[in-house]
């Protein structure tokens, strides 16, 4: 039993997992929706919510912590135009929710394989 263990490992190594999520987290907010298998986008959805959360915090925030927000953002994108774009629009869309800024809708099995796929959006308001 899983219990008390954090995260998915998706059949991957540690190295491939962390890559996994940060180009799935940068598809989602460079599109705005992807396709994907409904592990991978429950496995990222935490993170992009994450995100987002931070790009809101880090525009009401003083100089300093602005910058530092950017930055952490950043750290975990690794691409300077998501980023940009992750705190000029996507944040300010987001500025009066409290949460919950993903959906997941299913579009049911892959035919190759039968997984179950899934559509990963933001939630337009």
């Amino acid at each position: 039993m899983r219990h008390k263990i954090a995260g998915r490992k998706l059949s991957r190594t540690k190295d491939q997992r962390r890559l996994l999520r940060r180009n799935l987290a940068k598809q989602l907010f460079t599109h705005e929706r992807i396709k994907t298998t409904r592990a991978k986008a429950e496995a990222v959805r935490g993170d992009v919510e994450r995100l987002i959360t931070l790009a809101k915090k880090g525009n009401r925030a003083e100089n300093a912590q602005m910058v530092h927000a950017r930055r952490l953002a950043a750290a975990r994108l690794n691409d300077a135009v998501t980023v940009k774009k992750l705190f000029d629009d996507i944040a300010p869309r987001f500025e009066d929710r409290p949460g919950g800024y993903t959906r997941i809708i299913k579009l049911g099995q892959r035919k190759g394989d039968s997984s179950e796929m899934v559509v990963l959006e933001l939630i337009e308001d």
